[in-house]
């Protein structure tokens, strides 16, 4: 775990803007943490949150930047709207971060299909290690978390210590429904994921993500038939 000592903020001074802004508009709580976080970036999974708050960032500061972590493996549908984004919103300061193995050198030094056998290795290898180099050349990183989305995500504040990586962490959705992430899409006619239309509320990597049935948990179709329901970005 990483230590709070080099924050850019006082620890007190995110606690305060937590409680000064959990009932403001994510619009002005991007604003604020564009003025307050020198280094700051969206990490954007192109999931529906993260293009909610695309669509805000690019009207705030279209210069903002912005990162995604491609794990080789996203669905096809990802890497379309991909495209569909840069074209919308230009986003000059877009970074896509992959992981150090490609997947023939990672099926070379821990087998073929390693997501079937250990999720929690390859996420490790895919996700949270390539995620973990960009965070280390950041003061703060905007995440589309919300607080229903899971339990493990059922504390988030729009403004918190990220003391997994040892930085400020903004989650402007934090207090957001599903129906209101929706509402804004409409509203604003943004662009999103087709998957969403079939059933899949959360979309992560190909081999790792599957429809959810009416009823099930949002994130049910994240990892089935393990105990994991977090990749390991979040703490």
């Amino acid at each position: 775990m990483c230590g709070v000592a080099q924050l850019v903020l006082e620890v007190s001074e995110i606690e305060k803007l937590a409680e000064r802004w959990k009932d403001g508009a994510a619009e002005e709580i991007l604003r604020v943490a564009l003025e307050r976080v020198p280094r700051i970036a969206l990490a954007c999974s192109f999931g529906a949150e993260d293009m909610v708050l695309l669509d805000m960032l690019m009207k705030l500061n279209p210069e903002a930047h912005v990162f995604y972590l491609d794990t080789d493996v996203l669905f096809p549908e990802t890497y379309e709207l991909i495209e569909r984004a840069k074209q919308r919103y230009g986003i000059p300061n877009l970074r896509q971060v992959r992981p150090a193995l490609t997947l023939e050198q990672q099926a070379a030094q821990y087998g073929d299909a390693l997501w079937s056998r250990d999720p929690n290795l390859c996420c490790n290898l895919r996700k949270v290690q390539p995620l973990t180099g960009v965070l280390a050349e950041l003061d703060g990183w905007i995440t589309g978390i919300r607080r229903d989305q899971a339990p493990t995500r059922a504390g988030a504040q729009v403004f918190e210590v990220d003391h997994k990586f040892g930085i400020v962490k903004v989650n402007p959705l934090a207090f957001w429904t599903w129906d209101e992430v929706w509402a804004y899409i409409r509203r604003h006619d943004v662009p999103y994921n087709v998957l969403h239309d079939q059933g899949y509320p959360s979309i992560g990597c190909l081999h790792c993500t599957r429809p959810v049935a009416a009823g099930e948990d949002l994130r049910a179709g994240r990892w089935a038939g393990f105990d994991k329901t977090e990749c390991g970005l979040h703490r």
